[in-house]
């Protein structure tokens, strides 16, 4: 299993922001989060945090879901709580891609093509105090250090792509797979979390976490380790 504090900024790293409360008032949430797990904000004018002084504290609620067939599941909920602070306008262009990789928002070229003006959208990015976690069966809390200098599993972006194929094209053979492995039958299968470690899979409602028997490092590795659950001989 992955350690709580990679875990978390796994999630992270495929989570959208959902809501956001400014000085625990309720505000527009626009956002994503960069490659250091913390929040980035699309704020438009007129907005609660558009003429804020920095450091305002705030609260961003992430959630990363799972589609499963057509219904959408949360599998991690995440609150991160800091301070709002300007992105200085040499790292504007990366907080705006972070922020589209979620919300492709066309407010966002006027925040890079105007920015600093005082009636452009501004950019705006979390200094991180604390996050709070719950997923699956897990809560918790983090503080700044163990969030921050943490790193999401290095096979995110190429689990996530193996994950919604087996999903897509082969569920008949996952869900063989997985019956062998717990001798009994399982009708509805998912691949729910896929990383170096292992597999958890949604069966029939519940969520089983098969480890891998070592850790894998690459694509062929991840497959390798995969083929063993799917593997019906």
């Amino acid at each position: 299993m992955l350690p709580i504090q990679e875990r978390i900024r796994t999630l992270a790293a495929t989570a959208g922001v959902v809501r956001l409360s400014v000085d625990d008032t309720p505000s527009p949430a626009r956002g994503g989060v960069d490659e250091r797990g913390r929040p980035v904000l699309l704020v438009r004018q007129g907005e609660p945090l558009h003429g804020l002084r920095d450091d305002a504290v705030v609260a961003v609620h992430l959630t990363a879901m799972r589609r499963l067939g057509q219904v959408e599941h949360p599998r991690g909920l995440l609150e991160v709580q800091g301070w709002a602070q300007a992105v200085p306008e040499e790292e504007a262009r990366a907080a705006a891609v972070a922020v589209a990789a979620q919300d492709a928002d066309e407010a966002l070229f006027d925040a890079l093509e105007r920015y600093g003006r005082p009636d452009a959208p501004r950019l705006l990015r979390l200094d991180v105090a604390q996050v709070i976690y719950l997923t699956g069966q897990e809560t918790g809390v983090l503080d700044a250090d163990e969030y921050l200098d943490a790193e999401p599993d290095p096979l995110t972006e190429t689990a996530e792509r193996v994950l919604a194929h087996i999903n897509a094209a082969h569920r008949a053979q996952l869900a063989n797979g997985v019956s062998r492995q717990l001798d009994r039958p399982a009708a509805e299968v998912w691949l729910w979390e896929l990383d170096r470690f292992g597999a958890t899979v949604r069966a029939d409602g519940s969520l089983i976490r098969f480890p891998w028997p070592r850790p894998a490092h690459s694509l062929p590795g991840l497959e390798k380790a995969l083929n063993g659950l799917l593997c019906t001989c």
